[in-house]
């Protein structure tokens, strides 16, 4: 039989032939024969052949913009189809273990039957099990954060492969169906060719919004059932007789359309447009479940219905009067098809009125369904009569999980988060308090006055604002926007839009405002109020800030009517960049601890929302071990988690991967929990440990990052930044303001700038130097032996300390300085003297104190398979970066605004296929 090694390698070499032929068809042999040189060049210059560098260069050089374009294409395009080749073989693999894990009678790791299981064996009881479940929820959060490089039109083609592809694992296919198969790959590989890889234009609000939704519809909409179903199978052969009361415990959560912060294009008639698109898919994905239920519910009327279902027929009759006959004629003593024919009629209706501008004095048509509780209410008449009559397993069939379907996506679809930065909150109600003469200069009062002023607003009976608004622009969309999550409450329900989430949060006055504002819409006590803390120094203040709060009266009073529930958000992007890789990492770890302490101490009920990235240095790394690393109680059963750009497509496109990753979240969250329970603490000195090692490690990073002018320079010579900013990947700018600091630019293009050079210096900067600092070189005899043995300690028996490591060696394993060194010729002489051997002193001081602390030779020795994909997938990458130096280099010399624009074109194609290849963005 063959191995694993051997398909994937086998797929590979399939779908690289058939590129080939593609390219030859297309372009012809010259430049077949182009690529084949510079893939061969690139193969001797990794095995240390110096003369095939030399000639790599004089290659690259010497390439024409025609001929740049087709050897990126070729590469880019070979990434696109080994990406897929590679997620076949993990979902082969799972189907695999699977079957293994059946034989043995052991569910397979990480997933929701393994946590269950596990629960038993440590004899957790069935009402403990009931209590985790009570509040289990963990909820992905789909982000158009602008760092998916791909179009909505390559993924679908790429998806329509990916199904051939697992249609030739999976299926017994004759010649003749095999044959056809090939042909449609090659078809669809061929139309990839001709398709433009970057937009033509930047994709509006409500494209990403489009972009967002095809996850839900064709992925996640057909899963939620399936988590479901797991569940209570785990559920039943570990505590069988039980009877577990359980609920939809996955929910999807958006931003798109709602994230305000920074992105002027997301305005109120955008918010509002986005609601009811989710709402118009939500009920076209229920009429096609509908379509397809007609052919089970075919049970005659001589089995028995309920009187509950038969008056709601005659019910439905008096409201349908013509269509009551037709459906009678065509359903003839079938009272459950009758039944869902009514349920159709009545979501056509509901999307028809839902397909108009929300108006103030619009209210539901008796014909259509006011919430999606009417509508769960007839599919459970449904389910409770065949229950009652011989049903049972129709009723927990497909029907169930319809009603899952329905309890997890409502008609909102996914809750749509609304999130602004806390400088326009204070601005609108700065004008506000001013207009009324309550205080000259809210700008001007300390964080103390702010509070108290706030207060007393707080619980003064007057409106504060206007039914007709006459302030600033900005005031009156402020304002604007709690009323618009009043009319979504009003005609989606509450889940429509459940969080606001306050931007660089600072102190407790910047959540009483939007608590003061909420109050004023009539939406306080239906809303959760959301910080979010940023930076390093808003994370060491976090838990302050919720004391504050927890111990105002009013916000007590809001906490109450939200169940004594609070969420609070740590953004690990913006950490990141502002402080370094280990003193975001450990200021988010003892920020968790804080708020805990902070929670338990008021008997509060705490959420945390991870505003994860997708690479390293954004906070990103495998979710599930993320998950087992936060600190004790910060997991409690509930959990939020961003995804973004290019993640999304990774979780969600394939529907086997995406059930593969819930579960493992599912499992991570569950298990967290139960340790929660229990209760756990770290010993003193590693604390103390990281304490100084994130202390050193953030001297080191600020004296490069923000301290030194010249890194200004060199990041805009040496990196594709300007490029990157044009492409064509989001609607929302690069940066928050105008300006060319570092601090003016967003934590997604700072990191996919350094992804490009193959530096990822925000996933690993200033570890090295930390350590040694602390702990002295390890290969030196003056080493200190206690710490670095204290340091292996932490890394064997500290999941958090593991992690951090673990991701810190992802990072270094993937960047290249020989590569990176090729953008530092981008610089001028000075600034690359300047900057560059100081990148490179401690990639290598870093490497070293990694080595030393895991006691492996080699970086990721214990994901060998992580290992080998990077070091197969190098000679592929570089000849894109070697090109896309040479073109900046080109363009930046260049006075020709043709050759400029062409060049740009280039350049672009080679951002794409770069993050292909690396499989990252920012």
């Amino acid at each position: 039989m063959e191995t694993q090694q051997e398909l994937i390698s086998q797929q590979i070499h399939l779908l690289g032939n058939m590129l080939g032929e593609v390219l030859i068809e297309q372009e012809g042999q010259a430049l077949f024969d182009r690529v084949e040189e510079v893939r061969a060049l690139t193969k001797a210059m990794r095995q240390g052949d110096e003369a095939a560098e030399a000639a790599l260069q004089q290659v690259v050089e010497a390439l024409s913009l025609d001929e740049a374009y087709g050897v990126v294409k070729a590469f880019a395009s070979y990434f696109q189809l080994v990406n897929l080749a590679e997620e076949q073989a993990r979902v082969r693999a799972l189907r695999n273990r699977a079957r293994a894990n059946h034989s043995d009678g052991d569910p397979m790791r990480e997933t929701i039957s393994a946590a269950i299981m596990d629960l038993q064996r440590q004899g957790v009881t069935a009402g403990q099990v009931q209590q985790l479940l009570d509040r289990l929820l963990v909820m992905p959060v789909i982000t158009a954060h602008p760092t998916e490089a791909k179009r909505r039109t390559v993924m679908v083609k790429l998806a329509r492969i990916a199904g051939k592809l697992h249609e030739l694992d999976t299926v017994a296919l004759t010649p003749d169906e095999w044959t056809a198969a090939i042909d449609l790959i090659a078809e669809e590989i061929a139309s990839l060719w001709q398709t433009d890889e970057t937009r033509t234009h930047q994709p509006s609000v409500l494209d990403e919004v489009r972009n967002s939704l095809y996850y839900i519809e064709h992925t996640l909409f057909e899963l939620a059932p399936q988590l479901y179903i797991e569940m209570r199978r785990a559920l039943a052969e570990a505590y069988p007789g039980h009877d577990f009361n359980l609920a939809p415990f996955v929910h999807i959560g958006s931003w798109v359309g709602g994230d305000r912060d920074g992105n002027p294009f997301v305005t109120l008639a955008v918010t509002e447009e986005t609601l009811r698109t989710q709402k118009a898919l939500a009920l076209r994905l229920y009429r096609s479940v509908i379509d397809a239920m007609y052919g089970v519910l075919s049970t005659s009327e001589r089995f028995g219905v309920s009187d509950e279902l038969r008056a709601s027929l005659s019910a439905d009759a008096a409201l349908f009067p013509v269509e009551a006959q037709r459906f009678a004629a065509r359903y003839p003593g079938q009272p459950y098809r009758q039944k869902m024919a009514f349920v159709y009629q009545k979501l056509l209706a509901t999307e028809e009125g839902s397909s108009r501008p929300w108006r103030a004095d619009r209210l539901a048509h008796p014909v259509e369904y006011g919430s999606a509780g009417q509508f769960l209410q007839d599919l459970r008449l449904m389910q409770d009569s065949l229950a009652q009559h011989r049903g049972a397993r129709m009723a927990r069939g497909r029907l169930q999980d319809l009603i899952t379907q329905v309890e997890t996506f409502g008609f909102h679809l996914a809750t749509l988060d609304i999130r602004q930065h806390s400088e326009r909150h204070a601005s609108a109600v700065a004008e506000l308090l001013g207009r009324y003469g309550l205080v000259a200069s809210y700008g001007d009062l300390s964080e103390h006055q702010r509070h108290d002023l706030l207060t007393a607003e707080l619980y003064n009976p007057r409106p504060l604002t206007p039914a007709r608004l006459d302030f600033s622009p900005a005031t009156n969309e402020t304002v604007e926007l709690f009323r618009l999550i009043r009319r979504a409450h009003e005609r989606l329900g509450p889940r429509a839009i459940d969080s606001y989430i306050i931007s660089m949060t600072a102190g407790a006055s910047d959540v009483l405002i939007v608590l003061l504002l909420a109050q004023d819409a009539g939406v306080a006590d239906s809303l959760d109020i959301v910080p979010l803390f940023e930076t390093v120094r808003d994370l060491e203040n976090a838990g302050a800030v919720m004391e504050a709060l927890f111990t105002n009266p009013v916000y007590l009073a809001h906490l109450r009517a939200r169940g004594m529930r609070q969420q609070v958000m740590i953004g690990y992007s913006d950490s990141n960049k502002d402080g370094g890789f280990l003193a975001a990492n450990w200021a988010l770890h003892r920020t968790q601890r804080a708020l805990v302490t902070v929670c338990r101490r008021h008997g509060v009920a705490l959420t945390l929302f991870h505003g994860r990235g997708g690479t390293i240095g954004r906070g990103g790394g495998p979710t599930n071990e993320a998950i087992l690393a936060q600190p004790s109680g910060s997991v409690r059963g509930s959990i939020k988690i961003t995804e973004q750009g290019e993640v999304v497509a990774d979780r969600f496109a394939n529907p086997h991967i995406a059930n593969r990753y819930l579960g493992q979240v599912c499992n991570a969250v569950l298990r967290a929990a139960h340790r929660s329970d229990q209760g756990s603490e770290i010993p003193t000195a590693w604390s103390r440990a990281l304490d100084e090692l994130a202390s050193r490690a953030e001297i080191v990073y600020r004296q490069l990052v923000h301290d030194n002018p010249a890194l200004v320079a060199y990041f805009h010579a040496a990196t594709p930044i300007a490029e990157i900013s044009q492409l064509n990947i989001g609607s929302r700018p690069a940066r928050r303001k105008a300006g060319a600091q570092i601090a003016d630019l967003r934590a997604i293009p700072w990191v996919f700038a350094w992804t490009q050079t193959r530096v990822n210096l925000p996933g690993w900067f200033g570890l090295g130097t930390a350590f040694s600092q602390w702990a002295g070189d390890p290969l030196e005899p003056d080493a200190d032996r206690d710490r670095w043995t204290l340091l292996a300690e932490m890394y064997r028996d500290w999941a958090f300390f593991r992690t951090t490591i673990d991701n810190a060696q992802m990072s270094l394993r993937k960047a290249d300085m020989h590569i990176a060194r090729l953008y530092a010729g981008l610089a001028d002489e000075a600034t690359r003297q300047d900057i560059f051997p100081r990148i490179s002193a401690e990639y290598e001081i870093t490497e070293r104190a990694l080595l030393h602390i895991t006691g492996h030779d080699q970086l990721l020795d214990n994901e060998r398979w992580l290992q080998t994909a990077i070091r197969l997938r190098n000679p592929y990458v570089d000849p894109m970066n070697y090109i896309q130096v040479a073109l900046l280099r080109r363009l930046r010399h260049t006075g020709d605004p043709d050759e400029a624009e062409a060049l740009r074109s280039v350049i672009l194609l080679s951002v794409n296929g770069i993050a292909a290849g690396l499989r990252n963005t920012g």
